[in-house]
């Protein structure tokens, strides 16, 4: 077999996916499982998926993995894994024993922008920042095609600054699971979102819920997504300043919103230190499959 396959695994906690690509980026195979518990068990599992799509497409191919979390370059050993059986182990070191080749291995939300940045919605732009909004609040940064990590390896994690320009109601903000209050994350995270209709309104919905009443003009929930574009768009516009992306690709389950990018993209403005303002704030292209494609684009191409 000679090798020609891009192979990512966007290892979830409750599913795992793994995707074989050729190099135009066409989806040649693809397997979904449920994620095991155990830690032995995942790696068993990362490489039967593996030897399962090249044995079918009678070719090798090379191996990116996307998690919850990141490698530790000093020691080799996963951490801020939600994952939490894979806090401390050496994941790379295992899976390459286990598949008798390198792997490369990179946080989700980095996975998910650098898809949309090679062939998604931001294909071709030199600075990309991907947003998550969905259970949590993350991002990655994908510069002239590659991620950026950063030296503490937690570049993009916009989601654990405080809300910007915080109004009235703001100032302290909801407690953290990081420890802290008021991160943007307990503002703008789907489970935010509802936290916040629920404290304006006494009524508990999810957030696909109080989206989708909010198009049809129910007044409560228009009034909950207007918050949520507004605090969304002083927290972007801090990464429009400190960054100065290209483009801003929406992932996670809240961009799954309509109008939710155009919305950003006029709200951003008035808070973004310039006169114009030509960051493209778009949906993503790939929705559910950019990790697990992003993940497949570790491995360049050429």
């Amino acid at each position: 077999m000679s090798p020609s396959l891009q192979i990512g695994i966007d290892l979830g906690g409750t599913k795992m996916e793994a995707v074989a690509l050729d190099q135009s980026g066409t989806i040649l195979a693809r397997q979904r499982v449920p994620t095991p518990r155990r830690y032995d068990d995942t790696v068993a599992t990362i490489a039967s998926l593996v030897h399962g799509l090249e044995h079918g497409l009678g070719r090798t191919g090379t191996v990116g993995v996307g998690i919850p979390g990141t490698i530790v370059r000093e020691t080799g050993l996963v951490k801020n894994a939600n994952s939490v059986w894979l806090i401390g182990r050496p994941l790379a070191a295992d899976l390459e024993a286990a598949l008798a080749r390198p792997v490369r291995i990179e946080n989700d939300a980095n996975c998910f922008a650098l898809s949309e940045a090679t062939d998604g919605a931001a294909a071709g732009a030199p600075v990309v920042f991907g947003v998550i909004m969905g259970t949590g609040v993350g991002g990655g940064i994908v510069i002239n095609g590659q991620c950026l990590t950063g030296c503490n390896q937690i570049a993009g994690e916009w989601g654990h600054n405080p809300l910007p320009w915080p109004q009235h109601g703001e100032v302290h903000g909801p407690p953290c699971y990081c420890g802290k209050a008021g991160c943007i994350e307990t503002w703008i995270a789907g489970p935010s979102v509802v936290a916040d209709h629920t404290r304006m309104t006494g009524a508990v919905l999810s957030a696909e819920a109080i989206m989708s009443a909010a198009a049809l003009g129910e007044p409560a929930a228009v009034a909950t997504r207007t918050r949520l574009v507004q605090r969304a768009a002083r927290s972007l516009a801090t990464v429009v300043n400190l960054l100065d992306p290209d483009v801003i690709v929406l992932g996670g389950g809240l961009s799954n919103t309509n109008g939710l990018a155009a919305d950003l993209e006029r709200e951003v403005a008035p808070w973004v230190f310039s006169d114009t303002v030509r960051t493209r704030i778009v949906r993503n292209r790939h929705g559910d499959a950019s990790g697990v494609r992003g993940a497949a684009w570790l491995w360049p191409t050429t």
